[in-house]
């Protein structure tokens, strides 16, 4: 399961083409068969270890939760004590301000000749009365010192420690069955060991296989940006500014080609340049990242030149599998509708009319956006397209489900007329054959195998560029379709050209690299 948990996804297959992340999936290979050896220890472990490992577990449980029981009691009476305490010194503080209060109160009165003698006789009273009670107050806060006293003492010698020794008997009986533990296990890996040894030997290859200098450079590669160091600032003299009564009388200079190639540019001469983003984004917040990537244009040419490039051959490719998948789809529509004339008791074939003109549309809409990224995809690389296309048009005819339209040419031929015969008839649809200079020019050593091909139908070379095939063959692919439906491929017998694309199923290396 845990092998199964960690394989990659399609989300995560970027990082599947670093050393470190193959080095991951070749130790995840030597962990599955790991696996079958650790069910032999955990079938052990649970019969003579882990029962008795529940039984120890309840009993530290229970004794835990008695001790700490104890030990709150122990804090609660301390608590208490302390709070009696200071509640008697408030009865002694209040009766001592009291006593002293009434005091000086029969003093005034001793003093006073207007009283009579009875009245300070009553003040005297009041304060032998208030000063008893103090007397009281204080025997009682003195009694209660000494007892709180004596619990504190207790508290911290004797009771507190008594109950953090058992805490720590206890923590070292779970430390000893731990190391206990550890020993029984060791033991019961010990009979696996010569197959985990191999397992371990080849986690140790697949550790020794990461290389993080390759993985810089795979990562300098994805990030490079294709931007040129910005050159020095220009030094703005302010003091040369003219005043606006002088400016009607001094001409303009022209500008400098550094300035205008700041204004082209949509900078300033302050220094403001078109901001760059790419690995430079990870210096700011997600927040931030996140509202460029939403603002992403369609052409990408917020991009990086380097980064441009990469996110438009993405796209191209993904409307070319589009446009494979579509093609093979109206080419079984065709096939059956042929199925269906020749057989009218299996279909009408003017059922399918309505579908393959639907499929001629949608094939249409995906080739005109492919076409239109490999013209972004041009201008980003400031150069002309090695293949020249034409606007390509699928028609759909109601009466025999006939298609015509203009056909992507051959790599380095001009674009001739060309008549696509209806499929019912028997003949298919077949783009141009490829340039023989083009294919005489460029050598076997400038194209490595990228994926592996099988023939879906059979196909007879008319010229030296095209190379036939049989059906169900199995070919190696040099150089995918570049848009003009050819596809290079390299036989076993080491013989190489051009078939067609929608002859051939193809399946690319790249795609099995995570």
């Amino acid at each position: 399961r845990l092998v199964r948990s960690y394989q990659p996804r399609k989300k995560d297959e970027e990082d599947y083409q670093f050393s470190w992340a193959k080095g991951f999936l070749d130790m995840m290979k030597e962990l599955h068969d790991l696996a079958g050896q650790h069910e032999v220890i955990a079938e052990t472990t649970q019969a003579t270890l882990i029962k008795d490992l529940l039984t120890l577990v309840q009993e530290l449980k229970q004794d835990r939760r008695k001790y700490l029981l104890e030990g709150t009691k122990v804090q609660e009476q301390y608590r208490n004590s302390l709070t009696q305490l200071d509640k008697v010194k408030r009865l002694y503080e209040r009766a001592f301000k009291e006593a002293e209060k009434s005091y000086d109160a029969y003093k005034k009165a001793d003093a006073d000749i207007n009283l009579s003698r009875a009245e300070v006789e009553r003040q005297k009273a009041i304060s032998r009365g208030k000063q008893q009670l103090c007397d009281e107050s204080k025997s009682e806060y003195a009694s209660q010192l000494q007892e709180t006293n004596k619990n504190q003492k207790d508290f911290f010698t004797v009771q507190m420690p008594s109950v953090f020794q058992q805490l720590q008997e206890l923590d070292e009986k779970r430390i000893n069955k731990i190391k206990e533990i550890i020993k029984e296990s060791a033991n019961v890996e010990t009979n696996v060991i010569p197959i985990i040894k191999t397992c371990i030997d080849g986690m140790i290859k697949a550790a020794d296989s990461i290389n993080a200098s390759e993985d810089s450079r795979l990562v300098v590669e994805k990030f490079k940006s294709g931007f040129q160091i910005p050159g020095d600032i220009p030094f703005e003299d302010l003091s040369n500014r003219v005043t606006d009564n002088q400016a009607n009388n001094v001409s303009k200079p022209n500008p400098t080609p550094e300035t205008r190639k700041l204004q082209s540019s949509g900078g300033t001469l302050s220094g403001k340049t078109k901001t760059r983003k790419g690995i430079f984004g990870i210096f700011g917040s997600s927040k931030i990242i996140g509202m460029l990537l939403d603002e992403q244009k369609e052409d990408f040419s917020d991009l990086p030149p380097n980064q441009r490039k990469k996110q438009l051959l993405k796209k191209i490719d993904a409307f070319k599998k589009d446009i494979a998948r579509e093609t093979a789809e109206r080419e079984g529509m065709l096939k059956l509708k042929e199925v269906y004339a020749n057989n009218n008791a299996l279909g009408d074939p003017h059922s399918l009319d309505k579908k393959l003109e639907e499929n001629a549309q949608k094939l249409e809409a995906l080739q005109q956006e492919c076409k239109k990224f490999q013209e972004y995809l041009a201008d980003a690389e400031g150069k002309s397209r090695r293949h020249s296309t034409s606007d390509d048009s699928i028609s759909q005819s109601t009466s025999d489900g006939s298609v015509q339209g203009n056909i992507i040419s051959a790599p380095g031929t001009p674009i001739p007329p060309h008549n696509v015969y209806a499929p019912i008839a028997g003949e298919e649809d077949m783009p141009p054959e490829p340039d023989l200079d083009e294919f005489e020019n460029q050598g076997t050593d400038d194209y490595p195998v990228i994926g592996t091909c099988r023939a879906l139908y059979g196909f007879e070379a008319t010229n030296q560029g095209s190379i036939s095939m049989k059906e169900n063959e199995e070919m190696y692919i040099l150089e995918q379709d570049q848009g003009d439906g050819w596809t290079r491929v390299r036989k076993h017998d080491s013989s190489e050209g051009f078939v067609p694309t929608s002859y051939i199923q193809c399946h690319f290396y790249d795609q099995d690299a995570v």
